[in-house]
């Protein structure tokens, strides 16, 4: 069993920046490839970015390529989602989640636990 928790969440401008923290708990969190989700009003769950157990690989979906850094800390139980350059279409819920498996998947249904999530809001 792995519990997720997400914070860092917040109102920022365009342009501004927020680190998204998910903090798990157990002792097999490094047995997990972990991932970033967001959902938007109205909107389908989507995949951000995924890291493997080792904090290698990492992988993005292509609208957040070369603003976001998705990293892990193994010995503290925790995943990180640094966001850079935020534009208002970045506006969701952002969801931690992990995936027992080696490597990392882009489909929510792959995905074993699930946090409560964190709004982000980027206004204009």
């Amino acid at each position: 069993q792995v519990q997720l928790v997400e914070s860092g969440g917040g109102l920022v401008q365009a342009g501004g920046s927020l680190t998204l923290s998910c903090a798990a708990s157990g002792r097999t969190f490094r047995s997990y490839a972990m991932g970033w989700f967001r959902q938007a009003l109205g909107k389908e769950r989507e995949f951000v970015a995924g890291i493997g157990r080792s904090g290698v690989p990492t992988y993005y979906a292509d609208s957040v390529k070369g603003r976001f850094t998705i990293s892990r800390d193994n010995a503290k139980n925790a995943v990180y989602l640094q966001m850079n350059s935020l534009k208002p279409e970045d506006t969701a819920v952002y969801y931690c989640a992990a995936d027992n498996a080696l490597t990392i998947a882009t489909i929510m249904v792959e995905y074993d636990y699930w946090g409560q999530g964190t709004q982000v809001t980027v206004s204009s």
